[in-house]
């Protein structure tokens, strides 16, 4: 089980994801907003960041930078319809992070996660 925080500012894709990821058997915390995932970054400890790269406020590249700072251990996952942003390698997005490019099903998202945790 991985303690996922999901940040999407959509509602019903994150409502959608988090119920996907909980049937798993995760435990997610959600957050609608990149400095509202950031505040619980700086509360809680999480497995995996789990993040929109297109979030008011805080996108999600400035999330996964900051959170990278936060958590050196931190596991990063995007979820996006602009994964050439999140792979140009000029874009200051955490190297490490694993990119699922919108569309996806919910299995490979659920396999993705379960790789990850599984990953030395």
């Amino acid at each position: 089980m991985a303690r996922i925080l999901l940040a999407e500012d959509d509602e019903s894709m994150r409502r959608f994801l988090a119920k996907a990821l909980e049937n798993a058997g995760h435990e997610v915390v959600p957050c609608g907003k990149g400095d509202e995932a950031h505040g619980c970054l700086k509360e809680d400890v999480f497995d995996i960041l789990l993040t929109d790269i297109v979030m008011p406020e805080m996108d999600g590249i400035e999330l996964a930078r900051v959170a990278a700072e936060l958590d050196p251990t931190l596991k990063i996952m995007f979820i996006t319809g602009f994964a050439a942003v999140a792979l140009n390698p000029e874009v200051s997005a955490p190297r490490e992070a694993t990119v699922l490019s919108k569309p996806f099903h919910l299995r490979d998202l659920v396999a993705e996660v379960d790789r990850l945790m599984t990953a030395a």
